[in-house]
């Protein structure tokens, strides 16, 4: 017998852009999160790098987050119609111990509203992140002056990371993800499917023929 007392669950489908210049730690970063792993043999990434998480959140809902990492390389920018479309939410990330990485946000959360052209830019679900922040006496970019731009480009939120150190970086993809969720309606982001029906042995075998 059909178990007709069930709540669906809602499958949430995120593609999250990772953005910024090469070797601020873009793919580490990734890694750190969806396998929980760092090395520290750095390989510069050639186009875009691709992998997958699945997160249970509240309320029922399951994520299924895709993190682009593309490549830094200014001559692979021509990429961006391709791996930016169908964007929910991008991580624009530099290193605090490199400030030309900083000051080129600019141009790659430019060139993400570019590519991607969403319907109400000012409130696209962005995040900025700050890492290699365990290699601290090498910063050269304060806090403060990374949340000014912050507070400047519409209060984005703003996460000092270490992929090395795991710091923060749950918590910045996180953020991300739930802003990215708050901006699409049921209609645009959901789709439900129901828990698995629970059949009872019971009454299964009341409503077996007799043969």
């Amino acid at each position: 017998m059909y178990n007709r007392n069930y709540s669906p669950r809602r499958l949430v489908y995120i593609k999250a852009i990772i953005l910024g210049d090469s070797g601020v730690g873009k793919t580490s970063l990734m890694h750190q999160y969806v396998r929980g792993t760092f090395s520290t043999q750095y390989k510069a990434t050639i186009g875009a790098d691709f992998m997958k998480k699945d997160v249970d959140l509240e309320d029922g809902r399951v994520a299924d987050v895709a993190c682009w990492d593309t490549a830094g390389q200014e001559r692979f920018q021509s990429l961006g119609v391709a791996f930016y479309r169908g964007a929910d939410c991008c991580m624009l990330c530099f290193d605090v111990t490199n400030a030309r990485s900083f000051e080129n946000l600019e141009s790659w959360r430019d060139e993400f509203l570019i590519q991607v052209g969403p319907r109400d830019p000012e409130s696209f679900p962005f995040v900025v992140v700050g890492n290699k922040i365990d290699m601290e006496g090498k910063r050269v970019v304060s806090q403060k002056r990374a949340m000014e731009w912050c507070a400047a480009k519409g209060n984005i939120p703003y996460f000092e990371t270490s992929a090395k150190k795991d710091i923060n970086v749950e918590e910045a993809f996180k953020t991300v993800v739930r802003n990215a969720m708050d901006q699409e309606s049921d209609t645009d982001f959901y789709n439900d499917f129901p828990d698995p029906i629970r059949i009872d042995a019971d009454d299964q075998d009341s409503q077996a023929c007799a043969c």
